[in-house]
């Protein structure tokens, strides 16, 4: 399983004035374009869940009300694997709708942008783009998609109560953070200083994807060794194994729930937000659970980055949003609308849209778009990180190539049947099997 950022007012100011001059300024598809008369329908690919099928219908309409002498045909397809096929073939047999939604990052170059895509570089939004969500939309320089929806992190979620009412700060480094979750087992047994939620496999591997940033903190081409296998970029070695230590370390030292085998992430946000636990490896998005079942407590939740055992090391670790793509099949005047559709995505009506029909696990990743006044607080604590750049998209966004059984490997090692050290030689031979199943070079 695959763990699948916003400026300044002035900045953002700037972006709306842009986005609108270029809505104004190219459409060619109004009253007073130079098609007036004709209509033009494109295709919109995305995923058949219904929070995106209600986000999308929602940003067609708008669109369609704004040009309409454009037509917006839906289309939808499962996510995951199967999802991912149906991609490649269309795209491989030159199907492919003319804008489509999907993956950013490695999946996203897994499926040739600079054959299969158009470049956008040369759009007006693009120099609204975060710089980490940049870098996971672009090849040798060029930029292929626009993000749909926010950003959200892996850290450790706390209950801000609890660090109140027992003067803690935020820890920076390793050893702060189990001298914090200590004073919390100290102050009350009732407490639970750390969550872990095993009911749930794929929670147990936030303590290694989630301290991604730190690792890339330290060495920025770890990903590329990673993927080309050179340097002894590995698990087994430092920095990556700092994951596998201190996903070993927590449960003998007592300070994990007594449930952690069998507890669910649903039972684990419920127990972070009343009180009766104090923080949780975990990504924001799962705050969702939090905003649904128990509003009033959202913000007595935030975030902060696993911290490293160098403070200067510490980073928070980010996953991207999917983004919007245009086929390189679509030309002529649907290369036009297609091009009008995602900037208006990315314009302050489609932004306005994006608020009311989606669940903000981060800030976004355009200053185009600001989240609304009223979102939890927990999206201010990734901006800070964003803001200091310390932060630092997942290793996913930047290397194909994930273990299949991280998650089993790690529930392992917490649990204390395998050592930290033979767990990462583990997943060093899961991550081998599969870049040779990929067919990647240096394997």
């Amino acid at each position: 399983m695959k763990l699948s950022p916003m400026r300044r007012a002035a900045a953002a100011t700037a972006a709306i004035a842009a986005v609108a001059l270029a809505l104004t300024g190219c459409s060619g598809f109004g009253s007073t374009g130079s098609n007036s008369g004709s209509k033009v329908t494109i295709t919109f690919l995305t995923q058949n869940d219904a929070p995106t099928r209600t986000q999308s219908k929602a940003l067609i309409e708008a669109f369609e009300k704004k040009y309409p002498d454009v037509t917006v045909k839906l289309d939808t397809q499962p996510p995951g694997t199967q999802g991912d096929n149906l991609m490649k073939t269309k795209l491989s047999t030159k199907t492919m709708d003319n804008v489509f939604h999907y993956n950013s990052g490695s999946l996203f170059q897994a499926l040739n942008p600079k054959t299969s895509m158009v470049d956008l570089s040369g759009e007006s939004w693009v120099k609204d783009l975060d710089k980490n969500f940049k870098q996971v939309v672009s090849v040798d320089g060029k930029v292929y998609g626009a993000p749909l929806g926010t950003s959200s992190a892996g850290g450790i979620l706390y209950n801000k109560k609890i660090y109140q009412q027992l003067g803690l700060s935020i820890p920076t480094t390793w050893d702060e953070f189990i001298a914090n979750s200590n004073k919390i087992k100290t102050a009350d047994p009732n407490v639970t200083p750390i969550l872990q939620s095993f009911g749930d496999t794929w929670t147990s591997q936030l303590l290694v994807l989630g301290d991604f940033a730190n690792i890339n903190k330290q060495d920025p081409n770890w990903a590329t060794d990673y993927t080309e296998n050179k340097n002894g970029a590995k698990y087994v070695n430092q920095p990556a194994f700092e994951g596998f230590q201190h996903t070993a370390q927590i449960v003998p030292a007592g300070l994990v729930n007594k449930d952690y085998a069998s507890m669910t992430n649903a039972q684990a946000m419920d127990a972070l937000a009343n009180g009766t636990a104090a923080q949780y490896p975990m990504l924001t998005g799962s705050m969702a659970t939090v905003q649904q079942n128990e509003p009033d407590k959202i913000n007595d939740i935030g975030v902060f980055a696993i911290p490293s055992p160098d403070a200067q090391y510490t980073s928070l670790t980010l996953w991207e949003p999917n983004a919007l793509y245009i086929s390189s099949t679509t030309s002529g005047d649907k290369l036009k609308a297609s091009k009008e559709f995602v900037a208006f995505a990315n314009s302050p009506q489609g932004c306005e849209i994006q608020n009311k029909t989606g669940a903000a696990a981060g800030p976004y990743s355009t200053s185009a778009c600001s989240l609304p006044s009223d979102a939890p607080a927990f999206t201010k604590d990734v901006q800070k990180y964003i803001d200091d750049d310390k932060a630092s998209p997942a290793l996913e966004f930047k290397s194909p190539i994930k273990g299949p059984n991280l998650e089993t490997i790690l529930i392992a090692v917490a649990s204390g049947s395998t050592s930290a050290q033979v767990g990462a030689q583990q997943y060093d031979q899961d991550v081998k099997a599969q870049a040779q199943q990929l067919g990647i070079k240096g394997w």
